[in-house]
């Protein structure tokens, strides 16, 4: 650890010392004493925290020598100002007003209170700025800054949805501390919630929260209960990308986020949280793997929480709530699914046929796209399977890339429509052409032959 000064007075009083250093300790007498603080008077010093350097005055070095004499080190700290912080430069008056404007109006920034003052002719704009009002107000103990209007206490009324499925709620809890096979992993509990019933209709421990896990848990949920009218969800990363934007657009799924900094408005999923930590996580112990912990979330769903009585229910439970939904509704086939969640990009196909797919690395066959820009399309349905390319209504598979085995594989032809063969045969011969053009070119005259009526 550095051996420093605690704060800014003990910096200054310390370069105070050093300044003084050459006489403080030596018995001089009273002109000799006088000779040695002018030529220190004339020498330059830079204190601390400044940008320059600057000179002091013999009658500052000989207070600050006989401060020191007095009460050592201490002696030579600086005292701060006992009116600091109030604004000396206005009357008595104004800071009152400037008080009382604060606490009447804590919502109006100090820019505006000075700017209406200035308005107003009751104060000269170079009389004060606003960072000394800022001062003027902490020492007051009121606010330094205007309060946003969202810490404002607002009223809040309990809703719920109207009926099972018409609203989801999707969030994470996190897990810090879980014992894995005898090593300490991070943990996170993705689940979505009905609203109307607080049934749990998709629960599952991964080890990462992004937005591919989300998608993995929503197409789950889909299959089984189809989908619902709205997508209640929390303004991480996790629930803004723009795969899951746009899937929520093609399935007609309404996606809704809520305030940033209100967790009292995501109130239902925070109480089933507390349930599920309650009765199940703060219990885990060690677990071999993923699939244990959602193997004890499925029990503790259906033996539990599912069939338990809910005060926010009127007493009845989440299953037998979530039963009175019209069988098959919003059900989505697998085909619209697989369409909603299907992901296209445009990708440049290298000069080696080869294609970069978040950070991996595919090729293609197909010779004649190298260089050009092609439709690289991923279904999320499937996150393991393998992605394609979509060029002119075609689909064209692509592979991993293996450099090892490419180097024992046979090219494959650089082949696209144009080297199919011809739908008729053609009549093209350059060569003949140019016979043709030669004999039909005028022979060049002798230059010895006289022309007709010339000398003989």
């Amino acid at each position: 650890m550095d051996l420093g000064p605690a704060d800014h007075a003990e910096a200054v009083a310390i370069f105070r010392a050093s300044v003084i250093g050459p006489v403080m300790h030596r018995e001089l007498g009273r002109g000799r004493l006088a000779a040695e603080l002018r030529a220190l008077s004339a020498q330059r010093f830079r204190p601390p925290g400044a940008d320059s350097t600057r000179t002091y005055s013999v009658p500052t070095l000989e207070r600050w020598l006989y401060a020191y004499r007095a009460a050592g080190l201490a002696g030579l700290r600086p005292e701060p100002r006992s009116d600091r912080g109030f604004a000396q430069e206005l009357r008595a008056e104004l800071r009152e007003l400037l008080l009382d404007i604060r606490r009447e109006h804590p919502a109006a920034s100090v820019s505006l209170i000075l700017s209406t003052l200035v308005d107003e002719g009751r104060i000269d704009p170079a009389q004060v700025s606003a960072p000394t009002v800022r001062r003027l107000y902490a020492a007051a103990g009121l606010s330094r800054r205007a309060e946003r209007s969202e810490q404002q206490p607002r009223t809040r009324l309990r809703w719920q949805a109207e009926r099972p499925g018409a609203l989801w709620h999707g969030d994470v809890c996190h897990l810090p501390q879980c014992n894995m096979g005898g090593r300490t992993v991070p943990v996170r509990i993705h689940g979505l919630l009905d609203d109307a019933s607080r049934y749990v209709v998709a629960l599952e421990a991964h080890s990462t929260e992004r937005e591919v896990d989300m998608l993995g848990l929503l197409v789950d949920a889909l299959r089984r209960h189809g989908k619902p009218d709205a997508l209640y969800l929390d303004n991480g990363s996790t629930y803004r990308g723009e795969v899951l934007r746009t899937a929520c657009s093609r399935l007609g799924i309404t996606l809704l986020h809520a305030k940033p900094y209100d967790p009292q408005a995501r109130g239902k999923m925070e109480r089933f949280w507390r349930t599920l930590r309650e009765g199940c996580l703060s219990f885990l112990g060690e677990v071999a793997s993923l699939k244990d912990i959602d193997a004890r979330l499925k029990a503790f769903l259906e033996r539990r929480y599912h069939a338990a009585p809910h005060a926010g229910l009127m007493g009845k439970s989440p299953a037998k709530l979530y039963a009175q939904k019209p069988a098959g509704e919003g059900a989505v086939e697998e085909r619209a699914l697989r369409a909603a969640l299907t992901e296209r990009s445009r990708r440049r196909v290298s000069s080696d046929n080869v294609i970069s797919i978040d950070g991996e690395a595919w090729e293609l066959d197909q010779g004649y796209l190298a260089g050009q820009l092609v439709t690289v399309a991923h279904c999320h349905v499937a996150p393991d399977a393998t992605p394609w390319v979509e060029h002119e209504g075609k689909r064209l598979p692509l592979r991993r890339l293996d450099p090892a085995k490419n180097a024992r594989r046979r090219r494959p032809p650089r082949s696209g429509p144009l080297s199919q063969g011809p739908s008729r045969p053609t009549d093209f011969a350059p060569t003949r052409a140019l016979l043709r053009a030669g004999s039909e070119r005028p022979e060049a005259s002798d230059p010895d032959d006289s022309s007709e009526g010339g000398a003989r």
